[in-house]
């Protein structure tokens, strides 16, 4: 068998090289073979060039849809992708962190080495398995995702890279189309030629939209992602809290824990789900191995999600927005300035919107880093303090009309607070209270509410200024009686505290409006509201300048809390005014200060002027109207201020600064209401003194050196101590000595007094009750005393020009005072007094005092023989001898004398009326021949001369005309009395009521009275 095939196989091989080896065979072959050659050839160029002319319609094609893109620099790009909206962030002082301020979208930047390894592996993973490898651009994935557009298939698997979506996300727009995919491709090249690959990531991280956070706001970027989702920094994130983060970018609010109100989603299963996607792409990937993969799968990530948290916004209201109003404010400056702008421009109302806007944007976008003054324990202690205070008052019924319907309805409205403590060296604001409630008002009653100032205005307008201008000094005298300048006729508070003269010290220690409206009048044309402005007022009007009631605070719009506190620290400051603030310096987010506070002091008075003011002050609170405070403070320290008190009680004010501090607070309506009355014991003044004291005992348990300095005030060279006249000023005069109405105070040496006083001239006066007149030459001498009488040609300086009752200057109960003002005079009515009643009670003869307005004095007789002379200034009553009947006449100032009274007997019954009628007519005759001997004495002559008969009867006539008049000033005088007497009774009333419910233990500060309009 194997022969036979050998054979077949050799035979068929000999036949087929026959074939081949024959010529014609041969020359077949050659042509086939040329044949076949050539197609292959023709084949090869043809697809050649089939491959080129598509590349060239493609490479048109491309560069056409390129053609409009520029070509970006390293820098342009480099400006352009890192050109994203970050949230300004907020601190409180010395760098405590606050919280950021409100914006559409809320993003921290965060460089890449502080991002958890594990998050950068998991956006890798899931987003461009390439990344490292490519260049930008894919071309598979290109490809692939061009036929899926071409085809119109149902599985779009998308082609971008990270770096394509960075293109897409900062420079170009989400639009879908061939052109903006060319120019994607072009720029990811680009791009990547010019950074490195941490640069491109660490960028991709940050611009990343990731839903929302905790409080409901929406995020982008890892660092805000790990701090509103998890409560944690980016670099700290695990790794099932990274795959979940990283799972985001796919649909940020259908995998986003939180609602739009910040709360926690029911169904968490689509972000899970995701989560485990984002896992499982890792562990494909090498990234995570298979125990890590496990662990973190079956990891409950829902317990990582921190509950809601409050927003600066929702936590410090009054305080954010005031920082975005101050920032606004900073950043419109300088960016005016930078467009070539001054600052004055933006007085424009329309430049100044556009640029306030323009800065607005930029606060919310640029992630600046705003730093203030406002101590963080501080402020939120008296946060807490405000909100538990009990004694700011009743809420009262109010009026107003609905927003959305227009109609008027009645709600209840408490009362309102404000408050705000600055440092006097720098004008650093520490802290504030803006109100009591930020969702019922959002007003902020520290620094924007606008209120008149009351009384807090007096130094700083009337005693700082004139002080400084030389014309007031704290020993400076004038008239506190009632007065009119003009048609103005201001009063003291509850219409009392008359003094008849008072020094400036007094009556700044006291409130005393009319002192105040006195000295403001001597100054007003020196223009002293400009000193206001000197101070930050900024809402002085020219109207300001003019009007007298100015000195009680009665300005045409009001001031701030912040205003009107900041100007107290002058004084503080020796005269110089440093303006208050809160911004302390803005910082771009690549850390470039773009602002920095920078003190500017402003001169307002010397330091002697407000050296003066300030001693002056210290009084208020040491005896004065603010003198209870002193029992509720927890320190001592060296407090000077002033309490203020508006028209009809409708704002209450207490301001005080010490060398280090000023701080003051504000009570009253929104909707202005007098705040008259007591509550829980406390008249309105107490009660803002004592919210007062309670929020400075706040700060001090926080910053007691800040508050309470070991150093006092001390007082520059330049001022001297000088005794001086108590009713003129003036250097005492010998006479002004034996008055005893000298006192001592202190000056500015230059200004200090230098002329004697010549108030003083000798006289006889009489005594009515409580007040004086002077004597007529007809007064019988036995009602008469000798004093001093006032000059008044020498007492305009002190206001006598606008007293009312230039009688009433010096009261009868002045220490040593034998003194009365020459124009207060008794006018004789022309008729003698009518007769008393008297009464006895226990061997006591008592009466009251004659209702006709012309009785000086009274004459007791016992048994038809005077035996005493009382003037109707003196205790009206006569202790009677044993034995004896006994009558009582009334003597007017020029000498006429009233029929007897009743007769009363000592150890007897009282005598019927005919009997005292029977012994008034016997007794008649020695009456006369008494009357005529006690005349014999006077030094003027009884009998007048012809000419001196001529003046009487002119005289008398006088008095006939002047009757009605003196009845009316009679019953003024009876009126006055029974003033008097209430207004003792009113005053122990308010002694009462005003004891401190809290152990308020000082008298001086219940006796105290504040002030009025």
């Amino acid at each position: 068998m194997n022969n036979n095939l050998k054979d077949r196989l050799r035979t068929a091989w000999q036949q087929l090289t026959r074939f081949f080896g024959n010529e014609k065979t041969q020359k077949n072959a050659r042509v086939t073979y040329q044949v076949i050659w050539n197609l292959t050839l023709i084949l090869f160029i043809v697809g050649i060039l089939g491959f080129s002319f598509a590349g060239g319609v493609g490479a048109g094609y491309f560069a056409a849809l390129v053609k409009d893109e520029p070509v970006r620099s390293k820098e342009d790009l480099k400006k352009d992708i890192y050109n994203y909206e970050e949230t300004s962030e907020v601190y409180f002082a010395n760098e405590v962190y606050l919280g950021k301020l409100k914006s559409d979208l809320e993003r921290e930047e965060v460089s890449i080495d502080k991002v958890s390894k594990h998050l950068q592996n998991a956006v890798i993973a899931t987003e461009d398995e390439y990344f490292y490898e490519h260049d930008g651009v894919v071309p598979k994935a290109i490809l692939r995702a061009v036929y899926q557009e071409l085809s119109n298939a149902s599985v779009q698997s998308g082609g971008s890279t990270l770096t394509q979506q960075l293109i897409k996300n900062q420079v170009l727009t989400n639009e879908v189309s061939f052109d903006r995919k060319a120019k994607e491709i072009l720029l990811a090249l680009r791009v990547e030629k010019f950074f490195e690959k941490k640069e491109i990531l660490e960028t991709y991280l940050n611009v990343s939209t990731l839903g929302r956070n905790s409080s409901g706001r929406n995020i982008a970027g890892v660092e805000s992602a790990a701090e509103g989702i998890f409560g944690v920094e980016a670099k700290d994130l695990s790794l099932p809290q990274s795959a979940f983060i990283a799972g985001l970018p796919q649909s940020p609010f259908g995998y986003t824990p939180y609602t739009q109100q910040g709360k926690l989603k029911e169904n968490q299963q689509p972000g899970i789900n995701r989560m485990k996607t984002v896992l499982k792409r890792m562990y494909s990937n090498g990234y995570i191995t298979k125990d890590e993969y496990d662990k973190a799968t079956a990891y409950d990530i829902t317990k990582d999600f921190i509950g809601k948290s409050e927003l600066p916004s929702e936590k410090y209201p009054w305080l954010t927005y005031e920082i975005e109003k101050r920032s606004i404010e900073i950043l419109s400056v300088n960016l005016a300035k930078e467009d070539g702008y001054e600052e004055k421009d933006l007085e424009d109302d329309d430049l100044k919107a556009q640029y306030a806007a323009l800065a607005d944007r930029k606060l919310r976008q640029n992630g600046y880093k705003i730093y203030t003054t406002v101590n963080k324990k501080i402020y939120d202690r008296m946060q807490e303090v405000t909100k538990n205070y009990p004694n700011f008052g009743y809420d009262k019924p109010t009026q107003i009309v609905d927003a959305d319907t227009k109609e008027t309805k009645t709600v209840s409205q408490p009362v309102e607070a404000g408050a705000i403590l600055i440092e006097n060296k720098t004008g650093k604001i520490i802290s504030f209270v803006g109100g009591r409630d930020f969702k019922r008002a959002q007003t902020n009653h520290a620094t924007k509410s606008l209120r008149s100032n009351g009384s807090t205005m007096k130094p700083l307008l009337v005693y700082g200024p004139g002080i400084e201008l030389g014309k007031i000094s704290p020993g400076s005298v004038s008239a506190n009686v009632p007065i009119s300048i003009g048609n103005w006729s201001p009063g003291n508070y509850g219409g009392g505290s008359y003094t008849g003269v008072s020094t400036a010290r007094e009556a700044l220690k006291k409130s005393y409006n009319i002192p105040a409206a006195i000295f403001y009048k001597k100054i007003i044309n020196l223009r002293p509201a400009s000193y206001l402005e000197k101070m930050g007022f900024s809402t002085v009007t020219k109207g300001d300048y003019y009007n007298l009631s100015m000195s009680l605070g009665a300005m045409d719009r009001g001031v701030t809390v912040e205003e009107n506190v900041n100007a107290f620290g002058t004084f503080a400051n020796s005269g110089e005014f440093i303006d208050a603030y809160m911004i302390d310096k803005i910082v771009s987010k690549d850390g470039k200060v773009i602002y920095q506070h920078k003190v500017k002091p402003v001169d307002v008075f010397s330091p002697q002027a407000a050296y003066l003011t300030l001693d002056m002050m210290r009084d208020v609170v040491n005896s004065g109207t603010a003198a209870s405070v002193r029992n509720r403070l927890a320190f001592s320290s060296d407090w000077a201020g002033k309490t203020g008190t508006s028209q009809n009680y409708w704002d209450a004010w207490f301001v005080a600064t010490n060398p280090n501090v000023s701080f003051g607070t504000w009570i009253g309506y929104d909707k202005p209401k007098s705040l008259q009355g007591t509550y829980n014991g406390l008249e309105y003044n107490k009660r803002n003194m004592y919210y007062w004291a309670d929020l400075i005992n706040a700060a001090y348990k926080v910053e007691p050196k800040l508050i309470d300095p070991d150093k006092r005030f001390q007082m520059p060279g330049g001022i001297v101590s000088r005794s001086f006249c108590g009713v003129s000023g003036l250097l005492p005069s010998s006479s002004c000595q034996k008055a005893g109405l000298v006192k001592s105070d202190l000056f500015i040496a230059k200004y200090a007094p230098s002329n004697a006083d010549n108030s003083f001239i000798d006289g006889q006066y009489v005594s009515v009750g409580s007040k004086r007149y002077a004597a007529l030459p007809q007064t019988p001498g036995e009602f008469t005393s000798g004093g001093f009488m006032l000059n008044p040609d020498s007492f305009a300086d002190i206001g006598l020009q606008y007293v009312l009752d230039p009688g009433a200057i010096i009261p009868g109960g002045e220490k040593g005072g034998e003194v009365v003002a020459t124009k207060a005079k008794l006018n004789d009515n022309g008729k003698a007094p009518d007769p008393l009643s008297i009464t006895m009670s226990n061997d006591r003869i008592t009466w009251g005092l004659h209702p006709e307005g012309d009785v000086v004095g009274y004459r007791v007789y016992k048994d038809g023989k005077k035996v005493a002379s009382i003037n109707a200034g003196a205790e009206l009553a006569y202790k009677v001898g044993s034995g004896g009947s006994y009558y009582v006449t009334a003597v007017d100032i020029v000498g006429k004398e009233s029929a007897p009274s009743q007769h009363v007997e000592s150890g007897a019954k009282k005598t019927s009326s005919k009997e005292d009628s029977t012994s008034n007519k016997e007794d008649r005759t020695k009456d006369k021949i008494v009357n005529d001997d006690k005349k014999s004495e006077s030094k003027e002559e009884n009998r007048p001369s012809d000419k001196d008969k001529d003046k009487d009867t002119n005289k008398q006539q006088d008095q006939e005309q002047n009757k009605d008049q003196n009845k009316d000033q009679n019953k003024d005088q009876n009126q006055d009395q029974d003033k008097d007497k209430n207004d003792a009774n009113k005053e122990d009333t308010g002694a009462d009521k005003s004891k401190d419910p809290v152990n308020d233990k000082d008298k001086e500060a219940n006796k105290a009275e504040e002030e009025g309009e």
